[in-house]
């Protein structure tokens, strides 16, 4: 495996178009897949969850698992507190950008200024 310095422009180009294929797969087949056909009301049912899953697993990762992927017991108290308070204006507005925004400010006071 050669490093991206070392690559050429010509590696880059296919570089591109074999993430842009990767990356368009997914969305384009069960679209085709699924403008044909009615979707079952138990699908749409569990696909409701499919974001607050993912979102989950993502800032439980962040949170509580360290590069090495072990669990965070100590230290990280500051994210913590910022993840509880981004769980508590998320459910009480349902408003994904106040929670975003009271999340970004919450990490930069309580882990960055106050050390915490």
């Amino acid at each position: 495996m050669q490093s991206v310095s070392s690559m050429s422009s010509m590696d880059h180009f296919w570089l591109v178009i074999f993430c842009a294929c990767v990356a368009f797969i997914p969305r384009f087949f069960p679209l085709l897949f699924f403008t044909k056909r009615k979707i079952p009301e138990w699908f749409n049912e569990w696909m409701r969850f499919v974001p607050v899953s993912l979102f989950t697993a993502l800032v439980v990762k962040s949170v509580f698992i360290d590069s090495k992927y072990a669990v965070i017991t100590s230290g990280n108290l500051g994210m913590i507190i910022s993840a509880i308070l981004v769980g508590f204006v998320a459910y009480r507005t349902r408003s994904m950008t106040l929670s975003v925004v009271i999340g970004l400010v919450s990490v930069m006071v309580f882990v960055l200024l106050i050390h915490i």
